[in-house]
């Protein structure tokens, strides 16, 4: 029985006519292996923002599930195309859509979350020799309507496939060579890491590194899919996320950068037991990500609290608050786009003194102030002035470029 082998190819892999050509290249070259391949595809480079333009001109208040109607072709155009390359090469290659697929998903329209997957059509195609092209990004869910899995959720499709099909590996294709200690366009002297652990990349991931999809990096370690994260343009050894003894060596193992942040300030809670799960309910229920918190001392009675949410959650929190303010009680909303999160991650933090000194010696040394603080075992995340993320993150990379001298 042949291996199975799982690729994701990202947008700009296959960005044009050159770049499908080259991708359905390699991909032939996997199956000449001796393998059977399975592939999943993201949209072609912008397409996504595109289509979610042309939805903005017709109607700015377009419902979800429309959105998500729309949404889905750019993927199924990808795998279409491919398959047409790949005949072109002379080989078996079939495209299919969520439906095709067996991808069952959750209701939730524009984030909704994998719920099985009944793999039966692909292992038939597989078994006919066919390479098998599956769009990403999407799910049916029970009404029999497509539904997309958030931002950059190709992956956790690709993932996921690759656990249902006890695939060997998932190798997950963009244009770049791999995970950096930190975004190498903002930072020059950033190494490329050769191995990442789980809940390092979870982290990273969460804390805005966008390689791979937060939800993909759960559902590898959850299902022990190894991940190899690489170019499509060069033949590179990449990054592998996988578990492993030598990732813990290094006390700091990358840098997180995330501009898409929005810090609410709630003021005017009364000081009592239920407050918080009071207001934090009311936005699970929308499904807007709350982040980093930090609730004030109480002062005659009456508390505040500070959190954050992504930019484009902001306007969908500003709604779901001043609707239930009379609920609520409080007294004022306040709201600030101007932060970027800065986030130090390193499985060698959890038994090493110093990382946090280290961060805030570097802040302090470039006259960086820190607007909040967050800590878990493996994780310090700082919020700053946007307009010095750079100069902050250079600062911290050079304050731990020791630990980083024996990364590539």
């Amino acid at each position: 029985m042949k291996n199975i082998v799982v690729q994701k190819f990202g947008g700009s892999s296959v960005a044009n006519a050159e770049r499908i050509m080259n991708v359905a290249r390699r991909i032939v070259k996997t199956y000449e292996a001796g393998n059977s391949v399975v592939v999943v595809l993201s949209a072609q480079g912008n397409t996504t923002d595109r289509l979610l333009e042309k939805a903005r001109e017709v109607n700015p208040q377009a419902s979800k599930r429309e959105l998500d109607m729309l949404l889905v072709t750019g993927e199924q155009q990808s795998v279409a195309l491919m398959a047409m390359a790949i005949h072109s090469l002379g080989y078996k290659a079939i495209s299919l859509y969520a439906v095709q697929a067996g991808i069952k998903a959750t209701d939730t329209y524009g984030n909704a979350h994998i719920d099985n997957i009944d793999p039966a059509r692909i292992k038939a195609e597989l078994a006919r020799d066919n390479i098998v092209l599956v769009a990403g990004f999407q799910g049916v869910n029970n009404y029999d309507d497509l539904t997309t899995l958030g931002r950059g959720a190709s992956d956790t499709t690709a993932v996921a496939l690759a656990a249902v099909l006890d695939a060997r590996v998932c190798e997950i294709y963009s244009d770049v060579d791999g995970i950096y200690t930190v975004d190498p366009r903002i930072v020059p002297s950033a190494k490329k890491l050769p191995v990442v652990g789980y809940d390092e990349m979870l982290e990273l991931a969460f804390a805005g590194v966008q390689m791979l999809h937060g939800r993909a990096v759960e559902m590898a370690k959850r299902y022990g899919v190894e991940i190899v994260v690489r170019s499509s343009m060069t033949d590179g050894t990449g990054t592998w996320i996988k578990d492993g003894a030598e990732v813990e060596q290094l006390t700091v193992s990358g840098i997180a950068i995330d501009r898409n942040v929005a810090r609410i300030y709630v003021t005017g809670l009364e000081d009592k037991p239920g407050v918080a799960f009071g207001l934090f309910s009311i936005l699970a229920k929308e499904g807007i990500n709350v982040d980093i918190i930090l609730q004030s001392m109480a002062q005659d009675g009456m508390c505040d609290f500070y959190f954050t949410v992504s930019k484009q959650d902001l306007p969908a929190a500003r709604n779901v608050l001043a609707a239930n303010k009379d609920k609520l009680g409080y007294s004022e909303i306040v709201t600030d786009e101007s932060l970027a999160k800065i986030s130090v991650v390193g499985a060698g933090m959890a038994t090493n003194s110093g990382v946090a000194s280290a961060m805030f010696e570097a802040l302090a040394d470039t006259g960086v102030n820190i607007e909040m603080i967050s800590t878990s075992e493996i994780k310090i995340a700082v919020l700053v002035d946007e307009r010095q993320v750079s100069m902050a993150a250079n600062a911290i990379h050079n304050k731990f470029d020791n630990i980083f001298e024996g990364v590539e």
